[in-house]
């Protein structure tokens, strides 16, 4: 697949057309690309990874093969 002729078809399909619904689509694409996921996070949400983090950090976690091995 050829990257420049792809986006270039794409230009012009745009360029033809007046359906407000699928420019707003596209550019809802572009928007929600650049979200930072942790944005959209609840601090409770981040309070609980970072305290993951933590604990990772203190050695209080089990391997997931362990943990597998236990449950077999």
């Amino acid at each position: 697949m050829d990257i420049q002729f792809e986006k270039s078809e794409l230009m012009k399909k745009l360029a033809e057309t007046n359906d407000m619904s699928i420019i707003e689509a596209i550019k809802n694409i572009f928007k929600s690309e650049k979200k930072d996921f942790w944005d959209e996070l609840t601090q409770e949400q981040k309070d609980e990874i970072e305290e993951g983090d933590r604990q990772i950090e203190r050695g209080e976690f089990v391997l997931y093969e362990d943990l597998m091995k236990k449950y077999r």
